[in-house]
């Protein structure tokens, strides 16, 4: 009997975290920096990026670039600054897709303002991409949060539609047919941290 051949290893994925806010209503202070349980949330999130099985990380950067490079600990990653980070979110997704490293079979999108992303989540929508989907995004309650997966025949598509705030919000929107909903309520919470009420909030939680 001839052997078996078993399929192409899938590629890497690594994370592309987008951390290049800079809090206006947080008083102008730059959400990579923001304090979650004892350290900044930039570390936070690359933290739950690797320990949800990403493979390396991209971080892009945009306020105060310079501080929080001095400041937060960074290791097993890519740093690259958005000069253009005050446009939008749109321009920070441009930079790291186009920084991902070559042969990477997706992406992990994750905000860095997303405390409540677990490892969890993450290791459900990288399995979710092992098990054939080109697109995935974590569900709550059967709606569509963060993090965001994308195969990398996206990624030309993803970065020609972010534009202001929208990320990849066009591209969701034109395969919402193929878009692989991965519940996630059950092990992470998808509120983002925007006021000063909600790193209160978030800062007794951690």
């Amino acid at each position: 009997m001839a052997a078996e051949h078993p399929g192409p290893t899938p590629g890497p994925i690594p994370a592309l975290i987008l951390a290049a806010g800079g809090g206006r209503r947080l008083g102008g202070r730059p959400k990579a920096l923001l304090p979650y349980r004892g350290r900044p949330l930039v570390e936070h999130a690359l933290e739950v990026a690797r320990a949800g099985g990403c493979d390396g990380a991209v971080v892009v950067l945009g306020a105060a670039a310079e501080q929080v490079r001095a400041t937060a600990r960074f290791s097993h990653c890519r740093l690259v600054d958005n000069p253009g980070w005050e446009t939008g979110m749109g321009s920070s997704l441009r930079a790291g897709l186009a920084a991902l490293p070559p042969g990477a079979d997706a992406a992990l999108v994750l905000l860095v303002d997303t405390p409540g992303v677990t490892p969890a989540a993450v290791a459900r929508l990288i399995a979710a991409r092992r098990s054939g989907a080109d697109l995935a995004a974590a569900g709550y309650d059967g709606r569509r949060g963060h993090p965001v997966l994308l195969a990398a025949r996206h990624f030309a598509e993803a970065a020609a539609g972010a534009t202001g705030d929208a990320g990849a919000r066009a591209l969701l929107a034109a395969h919402a047919a193929e878009l692989t909903l991965v519940e996630c309520g059950d092990v992470a919470t998808p509120e983002d941290l925007d006021t000063p009420e909600d790193l209160a909030r978030w800062t007794a939680a951690g």
